[in-house]
This record gives C-alpha cells, structure tokens and sequence, in this order.
C-alpha cells in the first residue's frame, strides 16, 4: 500500500515537471435566465498561461500569468460564477459593440439619413446600448489546431436603433509566446457604423490586490481626443506634451491622475481616446492591410509583469476604473475605484458625428476587421 502511494505521488511530482500542452476546451458553465447555455472556453499554451473566456458576451473571465518569481495569479477583475455577468456590473471583461464608447445625441447621420440609437447616458449612447453586445450568448466554435475560440453571434437589422443585419465573428487565440490576440471580423447588409473592443479591467499586481496607481503606463500617442463634460468628443485633438495626458514616456497612473487639469476632472481620472501614432487608414477595410501598432505598455512594478498592446486601430481608451465602487467580484474580493484600468482599442468616440476623425462606417461588400494583441512578460 505504502509503495504505491509513493508511486502515485512520484507520477503526480513528475506530472508537475512535465511542460504545459497547448489546448483549447469548452464546458457549460450555467444558463441564462432564458436557458440557454453559457459555455466556459479555456486557452491553454506551451508556457502554462490561461485564459478563460465564456460565450456569454464573449467575456474574459480570467487571465492567468507568472511574475518575475513564477508565481501566478490571474491579472483580471471580474466573478468566479456566471450569475453575476447576467445582471448588471461595469463591461468587465466583454465586447462592446454595436459601438463601443459614446455616441453624442444618441444620433448621427449616415448617407442622407438621421438614424437614433439608444440613449443609454443621458442623453446619449454608450457602449452599444441598453441590450448590447455583452449581453448577448454567441455561438463557440473551438479551432484546436489555431488553439482558438471562434465566438459568432448576428445583430438584427435596427437592433439599439442601429441601420443593417450585422454578422460578427471574435476569435480569440492563445500562443505559446503568451500573447493573447483577438480578431474582430462583421459584414452588413445596410450601411452601417461599428466599432468593437474588449472592455478588460486589468490589475497585473493580481485582482483584489488593490488599486493600480503605482503600475508603470506607457502610450505612444502625442495627441488625445478632448471631450466636453459629458465626454462626448469635441472633435479636436490637443497635443499630449507638457500636460498630466502625456504618457509618450512611462509614468505611474497614479502620479499625476488627480492634477487639477480640466481633462481629468472631467473623466474623474483617465477615460480618454488616445490617438495612437503611425495609424494610416488602410485603402479598404481589412485589418490584413493594417500594421499592428503599439498601443500600450503597461508594468507592475512590484510583480514585474508586464502587458504589451498592440492594435490595426487608430485609437485607445485608458480607463482606470474610476466609477469602480465597492463590487464584490472574485474570492470575495471587493473592487474599489481605479483597482483595475482598460486599454480599449477602437475607433474614436463619436466618430459617425465627427468627419474628421478615422471613419467608423461599413458598407455592403465591406469586411470590418480589427486586430488587438495583449503580450504577458515578466521583468
């Protein structure tokens, strides 16, 4: 008996030694209030990072990465249980579409023709709406030989209020590298306007572990889009230099975040489009035919890890979850303000009502086609 306790625990130690094996597998992780089922995706690679993402809004749910000591913890806020994504909580982890960030007026005109999306902000839109991309199940198709999860779900003509049938598809991959890419692809049937992002809270010190103002922050970008007090975009793009926005070097989120400067003030910390250098607009809609470009650095000090962006949009909103306030989310962790921050690559915030800013329209026989890569790393 004794003998093979010792033989079961040897191939268990062993087990241990052995390098990680690259997989992608699918579960049901519960039901929606409607019944249908929400399955749980988990991306494993080579390296042993994992990734878990479910259908339900195609929401990450957790991200696991080492630190400069090997120790793993998971770098994302969110809850250990579907129940709590059903109902309402701040975009962790999930697309936003139909249109991510804000629409001014709730209204914008297109070909001639003035079409009203839903005003879920005020007097305005955000987010895709009130019955939005992340509350919708998609549909998983598991790709193991691209140890990816392809996510398809279709937006009803009118749906939010906006113009044309929508077919999206969200693929997320995982390589051995540690670098977790998604590629957002839609066609329509109508004329139309999208703009698709992840909306993660991000804590590379661990969630739970508390705020994130002394993470390092870098984004190449000498320009921000500046808002009006409701941070609806005024169409202007002021330079980033010698102001509290600039982070063309890196700084800590925390070092100048409550400087008494109007663009602060009116997002109550960081939650500005930053307009990232060497975009070109590609001569058609395919991201194939746009260079991924640096978007953001990010770096825990402490844990020395270490997020690298990189995206084929224009834009990145940074977000330091400042309207965060007393949610309960894993291991009964409570997520306060600025205790995660987002880098949601994107067009720019109202771009159908700016004709200045990179357009955000999709036309019949169009692919939109958008590429954001995040790269975990220790230091």
């Amino acid at each position: 008996m004794l003998r093979c306790a010792f033989i079961a625990a040897a191939l268990v130690f062993m087990s241990s030694l052995l390098p990680a094996v690259a997989s992608v597998t699918s579960e049901v992780w519960g039901k929606t209030a409607a019944g249908q089922d929400v399955h749980l995706i988990t991306l494993t690679n080579a390296s042993g990072m994992v990734v878990r993402l479910i259908s339900y809004g195609g929401i990450i749910v957790s991200i696991q990465v080492p630190d400069r000591e090997g120790q793993v913890a998971d770098v994302v806020l969110g809850f250990d249980t579907l129940e709590p994504y059903l109902g309402k909580h701040p975009h962790f982890g999930c697309i936003t579409g139909r249109y991510a960030n804000r629409i001014g007026g709730a209204s914008f005109m297109l070909d001639g023709v003035m079409h009203e999306v839903t005003a879920n902000s005020g007097k305005n839109h955000i987010h895709g709406g009130k019955n939005s991309f992340d509350y919708q199940v998609w549909k998983p198709e598991l790709k193991a030989d691209q140890n990816a999860v392809a996510l398809t779900y279709t937006s009803a003509d009118g749906e939010e209020g906006f113009p044309g049938k929508l077919d999206c598809t969200v693929t997320y991959s995982l390589s051995d590298d540690n670098t977790l890419k998604i590629e957002y692809h839609a066609v329509t049937d109508k004329t139309t306007v999208v703009n698709l992002t992840n909306h993660s809270y991000f804590n590379l010190a661990g969630e739970g572990s508390g705020d994130v103002l002394g993470h390092e922050m870098m984004i190449p970008a000498d320009q921000y889009t500046a808002t009006d007090d409701a941070l609806i975009a005024t169409g202007e793009s002021p330079a980033v230099a010698n102001t509290p926005m600039d982070f063309t070097t890196p700084h800590l989120i925390g070092e100048r975040i409550d400087a008494p400067f109007k663009a602060l003030q009116q997002g109550k910390g960081y939650d500005h489009n930053y307009v990232l250098r060497g975009y070109t607009p590609p001569a058609s809609d395919s991201a194939e035919a746009a260079p991924l470009l640096l978007a953001a650095r990010a770096k825990d000090p402490k844990s020395g890890r270490v997020m690298t962006v990189h995206t084929t949009d224009p834009g990145v909103q940074f977000y330091t979850g400042n309207h965060l306030k007393g949610v309960r989310g894993k291991g009964g962790h409570v997520y306060e303000t600025r205790h995660g921050f987002c880098l949601e690559t994107q067009k720019f915030p109202d771009s159908p009502n700016k004709p200045q800013f990179p357009s955000a329209t999709l036309r019949p026989g169009e692919t939109y086609q958008h590429i954001t890569t995040f790269k975990f790393s220790a230091e």
